[in-house]
């Protein structure tokens, strides 16, 4: 029982710790020398953050892009049924793998990203197609 309560003591002990750690605005790195941008980025973890979120910003952006087209081709399904073509998801799937591997972005990395998001945007068209065709109005974020 001593042994459990000393291990769990330990554990807390290291949880707040790294807590502690993450919670720190610019930790050290643990190894390494910076290597993004031909080694110019990046010194601090601030400076990986702040260029993960700029990267995220225009994510979105052309996520927001995307989904316009994607309620766009709504209009060619002849019902909510049609909106699903698992060809189409498999073609694009093995041209993202390709684009990916040509970039050093792991293939599979690619590939979990975009069946999440090309599910995500099969819902989407399928509500927008249900609600345009029953009278109402364009899904959310239309």
């Amino acid at each position: 029982m001593l042994r459990i309560l000393l291990l769990a003591a330990a554990l807390v002990v290291t949880y707040r710790s790294a807590r502690a750690q993450s919670d720190a605005a610019d930790p050290p790195a643990y190894w390494g020398k910076p290597s993004v941008d031909g080694g110019k980025c990046c010194e601090t973890l601030g400076e990986v953050r702040e260029n993960i979120d700029r990267i995220d910003r225009q994510i979105l952006t052309l996520m927001a892009e995307r989904g316009k087209y994607v309620a766009e081709a709504g209009r060619f399904k002849a019902n909510p049924a049609a909106v699903s073509d698992p060809a189409r998801v498999e073609a694009i799937i093995a041209k993202v793998r390709k684009i990916a591997g040509e970039d050093g972005l792991s293939p599979d990395v690619a590939e979990r990203t975009y069946r999440a998001m090309i599910a995500a945007f099969t819902d989407f068209e399928r509500e927008d197609w249900i609600l345009r065709n029953s009278g109402g109005a364009a899904a959310p974020g239309k």
